[in-house]
């Protein structure tokens, strides 16, 4: 994923269990049972985009948060989105749908 879709969300798959400790974070990836730690920007990061109703919102919400240029941001949470991806931790619903 070269490029963020900014109209798209993103959610846990059902196989992964995110915890975080104090400001860092780890997620397990049942199916695997691989586990993977997040640093504290990595959790916020992931955080932010969990709770945020489409990748776009994300993007502006760490954009406020953190003294970084647009590109940088939108280059770091693609690099981060196709970790989070390639190891089965999120899904990618389309554009407009509802996680419920």
């Amino acid at each position: 994923m070269d490029e963020l879709n900014a109209l798209q969300k993103i959610v846990l798959t059902k196989d992964t269990l995110f915890q975080p400790l104090a400001e860092d974070s780890i997620l397990l990836n049942l199916e695997t049972e691989q586990y993977f730690g997040l640093d504290e920007v990595g959790t916020r990061m992931l955080q932010v985009m969990l709770e945020s109703p489409n990748l776009g919102a994300a993007s502006e919400a760490l954009l406020a948060e953190y003294e970084v240029t647009p590109e940088r941001l939108q280059a770091d949470m693609a690099r981060f989105l196709d970790e989070l991806l390639e190891n089965g931790l999120v899904k990618v619903l389309p554009d407009g749908a509802d996680a419920g």
